[in-house]
């Protein structure tokens, strides 16, 4: 049985006028930790939900495996916060590759800082997927109605995979990261193809966010928050469409601006 995403507390809630006790929800903190062939690979504060898809896209994500079916064996202990995890054959990686950053180039258009994994596992994206203005609103008025978790607690993020017409799947976690790396393990685990396919992202459009969607291959990444610097130029470089601050009919589209469609026709190239 899955654990829950949520907690009761009792609190003292002040409206301004009394204190009150009550329960509040809360959102769920759990560490799990990987054991990979029997080596300690990583621990993960996660939401204790979905951990089967978290450990597959996580694992993908690192570039130790490109497909669920290297995976051999994935017990999950919740009891005690453990994956055990045992692959078709064994990773051959240096684990100091999954720690120091690399200097590369980018499709040799800038040079950008990388971990040495995601110079592996980045794909630069070619889709031909586009999606109207309208669509990317609804999308994501779609994905913040979708997390009851978000609405009771105020304390996770939310990511989702979908088409243009709408959500295929929605994953919720205390870490932004740790959502992606739940959907990436949905599309691994379910074969999804993920080239003419959307994500939306309750998180910032960061550089670490961005690389995750070209590892899961999407071309379009949709987002309520603000983008930093380093994101865009890795989205232009990698071929994905960056459109983030979605909220109250508005949107800014950072990137690759030619998969979005205005209305009437409306593009800009």
């Amino acid at each position: 049985m899955e654990l829950s995403n949520t907690t009761k507390w009792r609190i003292i809630k002040y409206d301004g006028r009394v204190p009150l006790e009550k329960d509040d929800d809360i959102a769920a903190e759990f560490p799990l930790t990987l054991k990979l062939d029997g080596e300690e690979f990583a621990t993960l504060v996660c939401s204790p939900s979905s951990l089967e898809e978290l450990v597959i896209g996580f694992l993908a994500s690192e570039g130790v495996i490109r497909a669920a079916g290297q995976v051999k064996s994935l017990i999950i202990h919740e009891d005690t916060g453990f994956a055990y995890v045992e692959l078709e054959h064994k990773q051959t990686l240096s684990h100091d590759h999954y720690a120091k950053r690399f200097i590369g180039s980018c499709c040799g258009k800038s040079r950008q800082f990388y971990f040495h994994n995601d110079m592996l596992t980045a794909k630069t994206i070619m889709t031909r997927t586009r999606i109207s203005a309208e669509q990317c609103i609804r999308f994501m008025q779609e994905l913040q109605e979708s997390s009851s978790e978000f609405r009771s607690t105020g304390g996770v993020h939310n990511a989702a995979i979908g088409t243009p017409a709408g959500l295929l799947a929605v994953r919720t976690d205390i870490g932004r990261h740790n959502a992606l790396d739940k959907l990436f393990g949905y599309c691994l685990l379910h074969r999804l193809r993920t080239s003419d396919k959307v994500i939306a992202f309750s998180g910032r459009l960061s550089s670490e966010a961005v690389l995750k969607a070209a590892k899961i291959g999407c071309g379009i990444m949709l987002s309520k928050s603000a983008p930093t610097d380093l994101a865009l130029r890795l989205a232009e470089d990698l071929g994905i469409t960056c459109v983030g601050f979605i909220r109250g009919g508005e949107m800014n589209v950072y990137t690759h601006p030619e998969r979005i469609d205005f209305g009437n026709g409306l593009t800009v190239w």
